[in-house]
């Protein structure tokens, strides 16, 4: 981070916390209005998506198609394209990261990797101090983007220790055994199951909700169609989907593993089961500076601000309004141009350079449009 964009009371117009898809494309948002603002990342840049297991891939397809006027589904920042760079439709975490890295190398954003947020603390009169791992950092406003991949959900329920969360798998097909058990059926928990099978393994897959027979035509929940064509592809009889599994407990029973149902039923496994169950993510880093939904995901304002804590914003994949999710690279880029707006606008700068993210489905303020199934 440059010093020289400081004020010259020494206090940073905005801190970005995160150097994922969410904190590099917001920087880009912020940048095309001359925004003054630095990028703390506590690991390297994309950090989280190399620690993808090895097979995982993107379930949204990438596709070259800006000179047509849409913007690549996977891209968080104008004129670019995963698709383009990477030459792939559905990239691999390491090969994302790469992406993130070229659009920071090619824009020249400030980003100090290496630093840890320990906390952050709203002073007295308006602003942040945040603590990291090389001292305080004074700013305006704060834009929380350090996402959920790092934080998983390892205790859902009694016995979670005798499991292992998807997260901290570094390939499925270096796993021993041929016999496993995933809880949790949406993305990763089917994910799983598809390398798990392709690789000879056999599957049950556990949910406690009717994931498989949806009607639903969000990927938000349900499943994409990348990922049924995966299944439709596997060997047969390799992976058994088991739905309206509420898990009570897992016990460890004579050297194999017991996954006790609420109703009473078992099922027994020799390996640890995996764990599909989800994030519980970054922002509980910051938890008492926001209000909670009945959901447990952070309410926010109309401009994705706290309603606690003036000038901390949420950008990523833990952003909901109502009933609308934004855990797609797609949906939630679509806010960048909102909350980049909104700080723009408290610092006095012009913000109308901004108006060409509208044009690409990145400045997304009347929430009223969202939300409609596919009638066919």
């Amino acid at each position: 981070m440059a010093k020289r964009k400081k004020s010259s009371s020494g206090v940073w117009p905005c801190i970005i916390v995160g150097a994922g898809a969410a904190g590099i494309g917001i920087a880009r948002a912020l940048q095309e209005i001359g925004v003054p603002f630095g990028i703390l990342e506590r690991h390297e840049i994309g950090g989280s998506f190399r620690r993808w297991p090895r097979e995982m891939r993107f379930i949204t397809p990438s596709f070259p198609s800006n000179s047509f006027g849409t913007l690549d589904l996977n891209s968080i920042a104008i004129g670019t394209s995963p698709a383009f760079t990477l030459e792939c439709e559905h990239p691999t975490g390491d090969q994302y990261a790469d992406y993130l890295l070229s659009v920071v190398d090619y824009f020249k954003l400030p980003i100090k990797t290496g630093i840890d947020v320990l906390s952050v603390t709203p002073q007295p009169g308006g602003g942040f101090e945040l603590q990291t791992s090389e001292g305080p950092i004074k700013t305006q406003n704060v834009i929380w983007a350090a996402g959920e991949f790092q934080y998983p959900k390892l205790k859902p329920f009694l016995g979670s220790e005798h499991c292992v969360h998807n997260s901290q798998v570094k390939s499925w097909k270096r796993l021993p055994g041929d016999d496993f058990i995933v809880i949790g059926g949406y993305e990763s928990g089917v994910d799983a199951a598809v390398h798990l099978a392709n690789a000879g393994k056999k599957v049950k897959v556990l949910e406690r909700n009717s994931v498989w027979t949806t009607e639903a035509s969000d990927p938000s929940i349900s499943l994409s169609p990348f990922t049924w064509d995966r299944l439709m592809e596997t060997p047969d009889n390799h992976i058994e989907l088991i739905d309206e599994v509420e898990i009570d407990r897992v016990e460890k029973q004579k050297g194999k593993y017991a996954v006790i149902a609420a109703s009473g039923h078992k099922f027994l496994t020799p390996r640890k089961p995996i764990l599909a169950t989800g994030f519980e993510g970054s922002v509980r880093l910051v938890r008492d500076y926001f209000d909670w939904r009945d959901d447990d995901f952070p309410l926010l304002s109309a401009v994705d601000e706290s309603t606690i804590a003036p000038g901390l914003f949420l950008v990523g994949s833990l952003v909901r309004h109502e009933r609308l999710v934004f855990c797609f690279i797609y949906k939630f880029r679509q806010r960048f141009g909102v909350v980049a707006n909104e700080i723009g606008k408290r610092l006095g700068v012009d913000t109308s350079a901004l108006q060409k993210y509208r044009f690409w489905g990145m400045y997304l303020d009347d929430l009223s449009c969202c939300g409609s199934d596919c009638v066919c």
